[in-house]
């Protein structure tokens, strides 16, 4: 759930980087951009306290991406994707195949609602899964900007909430000059039952000690819809190299029965937002 936006936003260069040279003159044919490269950013991030919480701690983040050997690689939130299948960086379509591992640490430190507290610490969920995707250069305002659809899966392989996630994702990027890039992405998280369990149900027990209605989540479900704008700034004029500073704002929704738990509707909120920045190094 806490997710980087300043590290989303350092993302977006390293998928269509030929991008920002195009429009500043250069033709993409003049750029090596098959080479290794690897950036990492650093910064800080405003997120909801948990999944459905109506308040926000401010917290690090931090994010590591690139290309190795033509194979990308990159974090979202606490994922780590990396792409099986080598692409070449030229203009074009690229088709994405690889593996996801991560870690999901929703309710497993303290919150600061007494009442969802009161309900108990969760552990950490780790997951495995992988993902399927096309992406596609050159598609609105140049030859080199991208539209990418994506869909992921990964799956509780620590027993925490024992069922999976299914994020269809949708994402298009341009450059505005050089050193500037921007990106607007959708998204929405399905979930199975045993998620809706673990994170929004409340059982008898819980409610005596909580102080929350009973609720029960007994079939899997579309969680939740999100839509993100970030830009990347380079401080180099080049996105290839040097130092960037980056930035973004998400807004997601939670949805029906999710929205209807007493941890959402009763002493949280349906609207999550998360905005965050950050400072960027590609070499």
């Amino acid at each position: 759930m806490k997710l980087s936006v300043c590290a989303a936003a350092a993302a977006a260069f390293l998928v269509c980087s030929p991008a920002a040279f195009a429009q500043s003159g250069q033709s993409a044919n003049d750029i090596d951009t098959s080479g290794d490269r690897i950036t990492v950013a650093a910064g800080v991030a405003s997120v909801p306290d948990y999944e459905g919480a109506d308040s926000s701690e401010v917290t690090p983040a931090a994010v590591v991406m690139g290309t190795v050997s033509g194979h990308d690689f990159w974090t979202r939130g606490t994922q780590l994707y990396v792409d099986a299948i080598p692409d070449s960086g030229g203009v074009g379509t690229h088709f994405e195949l690889g593996g996801i591992a991560g870690v999901r640490r929703n309710r497993a430190t303290k919150v600061d609602n007494l009442q969802v507290r009161a309900l108990g610490e969760l552990d950490t969920a780790y997951e495995l899964g992988g993902f399927v995707g096309i992406q596609r250069t050159g598609v609105i305002t140049s030859d080199y900007d991208s539209l990418s659809a994506r869909i992921a899966m990964v799956g509780d392989v620590s027993g925490t909430y024992g069922s999976y996630v299914i994020t269809p994702q949708l994402s298009y990027s341009t450059p505005l000059s050089r050193a500037t890039y921007v990106g607007l992405n959708l998204s929405a998280d399905y979930v199975g039952k045993g998620y809706g369990e673990t994170y929004y149900s409340v059982t008898p027990a819980q409610s005596t000690a909580s102080g929350l209605r009973p609720y029960s989540i007994d079939s899997s479900g579309f969680k939740s819809m999100s839509v993100a704008f970030y830009g990347v700034q380079s401080l180099s004029g080049n996105l290839l190299k040097g130092f960037g500073i980056g930035g973004g704002i998400v807004y997601s929704r939670l949805l029906g029965k999710y929205a209807d738990s007493p941890l959402v509707h009763d002493v949280g909120s349906a609207d999550q937002w998360i905005v965050g920045g950050g400072l960027t190094y590609t070499f």
